[in-house]
């Protein structure tokens, strides 16, 4: 293992990024140890400056970060964590640490002191929607509970009542491809799209196995990677 540059104080800076949506979480430090527990038990732990002391991220509020890759900078002189999140990672509750733009508004425009409190102020983007998405799918799908959700309905029903539902969706933008209004085929692009990710729910299959599927066929021509398979 290559260890990082530590500063004059031990420390080196730890940037953690979500394995799957790729949003960058967090910024906090580490010394020798907190890496060191970090391998060891596979669970992001930092040093804190102000409490002097270890900490392991998540140890009260249950939201950890599973430790997916450890990159170091060219220097060494800083820390890449890919992890993957149990739940919010900033202590307001927010996804990311990082929602205050630099117009001093937060994710959905409001200013920033209005955007701090428990609840995340703004939408996931990008992937990190459908990495959220998939986190509550398979919440519904562990869970018990004496309402059930149209989720966890459909989940329960087993893979014949997901396929019906995947093919009435199919049905259902096909029909508005050619000449229905944008608007229309977002939306049924959209139900299409969850009833996909309800099956691989169903399956255990991580959403993250489609994104890496997508992103190792990049640069690669469809007719080389038809013919491939």
């Amino acid at each position: 293992m290559v260890d990082p540059a530590f500063d004059e104080r031990g420390l080196v800076p730890c940037i953690v990024q979500d394995a799957g949506a790729g949003t960058v979480l967090m910024l906090a430090w580490m010394n020798a140890e907190a890496l060191r527990l970090t391998r060891e038990t596979g669970v992001v732990h930092f040093w804190s400056r102000s409490r002097r002391a270890l900490w392991k991220k998540g140890e009260t509020s249950g939201n950890t970060l599973a430790v997916v890759e450890l990159r170091l900078d060219c220097d060494r002189d800083a820390v890449l964590v890919r992890a993957r999140p149990a739940g919010p990672t900033c202590h307001t509750g927010a996804t990311s640490c990082f929602v205050h733009r630099d117009d001093g508004t937060t994710d959905d425009g409001v200013p920033a002191s209005a955007g701090e409190g428990p609840e995340d102020p703004s939408p996931p983007i990008d992937a990190q929607v459908m990495v959220r998405l998939a986190q509550i799918l398979v919440a519904r799908r562990d869970g018990s509970t004496a309402e059930k959700s149209y989720t966890k309905s459909l989940l329960d029903a087993g893979m014949p009542k997901i396929l019906a539902k995947l093919a009435e969706e199919h049905g259902e933008l096909a029909a508005e491809l050619p000449d229905g209004p944008d608007a229309k085929v977002v939306h049924e692009t959209v139900d299409l799209l969850f009833h996909a990710m309800v099956a691989l729910t169903a399956r255990r299959i991580p959403i993250e196995a489609v994104f890496a599927e997508l992103a190792r066929r990049f640069g690669t021509s469809g007719h080389v990677e038809k013919a491939s398979r």
